[in-house]
Protein backbone atom coordinates (compact mmCIF):
# COMPACT_ATOMS: atom_id res chain seq x y z
CA UNK A 1 0.00 0.00 0.00
CA UNK A 2 0.87 3.15 -0.76
CA UNK A 3 -0.25 6.16 1.27
CA UNK A 4 -3.48 6.65 3.31
CA UNK A 5 -5.24 9.66 2.07
CA UNK A 6 -7.63 11.57 4.86
CA UNK A 7 -10.14 13.93 3.86
CA UNK A 8 -9.45 15.25 7.68
CA UNK A 9 -12.05 18.21 7.44
CA UNK A 10 -15.39 17.06 9.86
CA UNK A 11 -13.91 13.47 10.14
CA UNK A 12 -15.01 11.78 13.02
CA UNK A 13 -12.47 8.86 12.82
CA UNK A 14 -8.86 11.03 12.81
CA UNK A 15 -7.75 9.53 15.85
CA UNK A 16 -8.06 5.66 14.96
CA UNK A 17 -6.53 6.56 11.75
CA UNK A 18 -4.00 7.81 13.20
CA UNK A 19 -3.60 4.18 15.95
CA UNK A 20 -3.98 2.38 12.35
CA UNK A 21 -0.74 3.92 10.49
CA UNK A 22 1.51 3.94 13.55
CA UNK A 23 0.86 0.47 14.05
CA UNK A 24 1.10 -0.30 10.55
CA UNK A 25 3.44 2.18 9.52
CA UNK A 26 1.31 3.14 5.96
CA UNK A 27 2.33 6.87 4.83
CA UNK A 28 -0.74 9.10 6.16
CA UNK A 29 -1.53 12.55 4.56
CA UNK A 30 -4.00 14.34 6.13
CA UNK A 31 -5.49 17.03 3.74
CA UNK A 32 -7.93 19.49 5.30
CA UNK A 33 -8.81 23.21 4.55
CA UNK A 34 -7.31 24.86 8.05
CA UNK A 35 -10.94 25.89 9.59
CA UNK A 36 -9.67 24.46 13.01
CA UNK A 37 -6.72 22.89 14.39
CA UNK A 38 -5.74 19.42 13.66
CA UNK A 39 -3.03 17.90 16.21
CA UNK A 40 -1.37 14.87 13.95
CA UNK A 41 0.70 12.37 15.37
CA UNK A 42 4.34 13.45 15.10
CA UNK A 43 5.61 10.66 13.01
CA UNK A 44 7.72 10.32 9.94
CA UNK A 45 4.80 8.44 7.86
CA UNK A 46 2.30 11.29 8.72
CA UNK A 47 2.11 14.57 6.63
CA UNK A 48 -0.22 17.28 7.46
CA UNK A 49 -1.47 19.32 3.94
CA UNK A 50 -3.71 22.26 4.66
CA UNK A 51 -5.42 23.41 1.30
CA UNK A 52 -7.06 26.94 0.83
CA UNK A 53 -10.91 27.23 1.94
CA UNK A 54 -12.05 27.40 -1.52
CA UNK A 55 -15.18 24.84 -1.83
CA UNK A 56 -14.10 21.54 -2.57
CA UNK A 57 -10.01 22.16 -1.78
CA UNK A 58 -9.20 19.36 -0.18
CA UNK A 59 -11.63 16.81 -2.51
CA UNK A 60 -9.31 18.30 -5.35
CA UNK A 61 -6.26 17.84 -4.06
CA UNK A 62 -6.36 14.35 -3.22
CA UNK A 63 -8.46 13.45 -6.43
CA UNK A 64 -5.39 14.75 -8.30
CA UNK A 65 -2.70 13.07 -6.30
CA UNK A 66 -4.23 9.96 -5.75
CA UNK A 67 -3.41 6.74 -7.18
CA UNK A 68 -3.21 2.91 -7.40
CA UNK A 69 -2.64 1.49 -4.15
CA UNK A 70 -3.76 4.25 -2.23
CA UNK A 71 -6.73 4.65 0.18
CA UNK A 72 -8.69 7.57 0.80
CA UNK A 73 -10.58 8.04 4.06
CA UNK A 74 -13.74 10.06 3.24
CA UNK A 75 -17.81 10.61 4.09
CA UNK A 76 -17.74 12.45 0.21
CA UNK A 77 -19.20 9.93 -1.88
CA UNK A 78 -18.20 12.30 -5.04
CA UNK A 79 -14.67 12.46 -3.95
CA UNK A 80 -15.04 8.56 -2.80
CA UNK A 81 -16.34 8.19 -6.98
CA UNK A 82 -13.03 9.98 -8.32
CA UNK A 83 -10.77 8.16 -6.35
CA UNK A 84 -11.94 4.75 -7.25
CA UNK A 85 -11.64 6.50 -10.96
CA UNK A 86 -8.28 6.75 -10.17
CA UNK A 87 -7.91 2.90 -9.34
CA UNK A 88 -7.73 3.77 -5.64
CA UNK A 89 -9.55 2.11 -2.77
CA UNK A 90 -12.31 4.41 -0.44
CA UNK A 91 -13.50 3.89 2.79
CA UNK A 92 -16.31 5.48 4.65
CA UNK A 93 -16.08 6.75 8.01
CA UNK A 94 -18.67 4.21 8.99
CA UNK A 95 -16.65 1.47 7.58
CA UNK A 96 -18.83 1.07 4.56
CA UNK A 97 -16.21 -0.11 1.31
CA UNK A 98 -16.57 1.89 -1.62
CA UNK A 99 -16.28 -0.10 -4.82
CA UNK A 100 -17.13 0.36 -8.91
CA UNK A 101 -19.87 -1.73 -8.06
CA UNK A 102 -22.01 0.15 -5.17
CA UNK A 103 -20.93 3.88 -6.21
CA UNK A 104 -23.29 4.47 -8.87
CA UNK A 105 -26.09 3.86 -6.38
CA UNK A 106 -24.58 5.96 -3.49
CA UNK A 107 -24.41 8.56 -6.01
CA UNK A 108 -27.53 8.54 -7.12
CA UNK A 109 -29.03 8.24 -3.61
CA UNK A 110 -26.97 11.24 -2.73
CA UNK A 111 -28.67 13.24 -5.63
CA UNK A 112 -32.06 11.83 -4.57
CA UNK A 113 -31.35 13.29 -0.61
CA UNK A 114 -30.55 16.41 -1.64
CA UNK A 115 -33.54 16.67 -3.97
CA UNK A 116 -35.87 15.64 -1.47
CA UNK A 117 -33.75 18.13 1.19
CA UNK A 118 -34.78 21.17 -1.83
CA UNK A 119 -38.14 19.86 -1.48
CA UNK A 120 -38.46 20.80 2.52
CA UNK A 121 -38.16 16.76 3.38
CA UNK A 122 -36.22 16.58 6.56
CA UNK A 123 -34.44 13.12 7.51
CA UNK A 124 -30.45 12.45 6.98
CA UNK A 125 -28.45 10.11 8.32
CA UNK A 126 -28.22 7.62 11.93
CA UNK A 127 -26.16 9.64 14.30
CA UNK A 128 -22.57 8.72 14.57
CA UNK A 129 -21.90 5.84 17.06
CA UNK A 130 -19.50 3.54 18.98
CA UNK A 131 -20.74 0.66 16.35
CA UNK A 132 -19.74 2.90 13.67
CA UNK A 133 -16.28 3.37 14.71
CA UNK A 134 -15.35 0.14 15.60
CA UNK A 135 -16.84 -0.83 12.08
CA UNK A 136 -14.50 1.61 10.70
CA UNK A 137 -11.37 0.08 12.28
CA UNK A 138 -12.67 -3.24 11.25
CA UNK A 139 -12.77 -2.06 7.58
CA UNK A 140 -9.62 0.10 7.23
CA UNK A 141 -7.38 -3.07 9.23
CA UNK A 142 -8.96 -5.62 6.43
CA UNK A 143 -8.52 -2.91 3.11
CA UNK A 144 -4.57 -2.32 4.42
CA UNK A 145 -4.35 -5.98 4.95
CA UNK A 146 -6.09 -6.56 1.35
CA UNK A 147 -3.87 -3.41 -0.17
CA UNK A 148 -0.24 -4.95 1.13
CA UNK A 149 -1.08 -8.51 -0.68
CA UNK A 150 -2.07 -6.78 -3.49
CA UNK A 151 0.62 -4.05 -4.08
CA UNK A 152 4.65 -4.89 -3.48
CA UNK A 153 6.46 -3.20 -0.82
CA UNK A 154 7.87 0.46 -1.75
CA UNK A 155 11.41 0.14 -2.40
CA UNK A 156 12.67 2.09 1.24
Amino acid sequence: MTAVYLDADACPVREEVYRVVERTGVDLLIVHNGSRPIRPPQASNVRLVIVDGSMDAADNWIAERIGPGDLCVTADIPLAARCLKQGARALSHNGHIWTADNIGGALAGRELSRHLRELGHTGGAPPFGPADRSRFLGALDGVIAAARKQSPARPG
